[in-house]
């Protein structure tokens, strides 16, 4: 979804953020290393670490994106903790559309991927629908942002 958003958007983006951390820098994205240093605080359980990241993101970017990054970081600890519990795994064209990014970011490296299944035909079919489905939401957003 956050590849998907991006290309919708229009905006350039450097995904490797998400799995380097603060190490990437904003990464393209405002207030990313700050956003990035909060979500790690937040999972990480030291609350003199999150108190400071917190402080610091309120100072750099205000309190409604603190607010807001916060129910970010709330809502994707619930979804993982439910789809980790319960062993349900990526569905087919997510497991095609995400294979690249999933291995360039070294997701798979994770102990929750453990219990999805093989990406099998949908792995292979990946490239070629992304080759067609990025395009179209790119179109899609410049139209949207053009009022068409």
């Amino acid at each position: 979804m956050l590849r998907a958003s991006i290309e919708f958007s229009g905006e350039e983006a450097d995904l490797s953020g998400i799995a380097d951390g603060a190490k990437a820098g904003d990464a393209g994205i405002e207030h990313g290393e700050r956003l990035t240093a909060f979500a790690d605080a937040a999972v990480a359980s030291d609350a003199a670490s999150l108190a400071t990241a917190r402080d610091a993101l309120r100072q750099a970017a205000g309190s409604a994106v603190v607010v807001d990054a916060a129910g970010v970081i709330g809502n994707f600890e619930r979804m993982v903790r439910i789809a980790d519990g319960t062993g349900i795994p990526l569905d087919g064209l997510v497991t095609a559309m995400s294979s690249d990014i999933r291995e360039e970011l070294g997701l798979e490296g994770f102990e929750s991927r453990r219990l999805a299944r093989s990406a099998g035909l949908a792995g292979l079919l990946g490239p070629a629908l992304r080759r067609v489905v990025l395009p179209v939401l790119r179109m899609a957003g410049r139209r949207k942002r053009s009022g068409a």
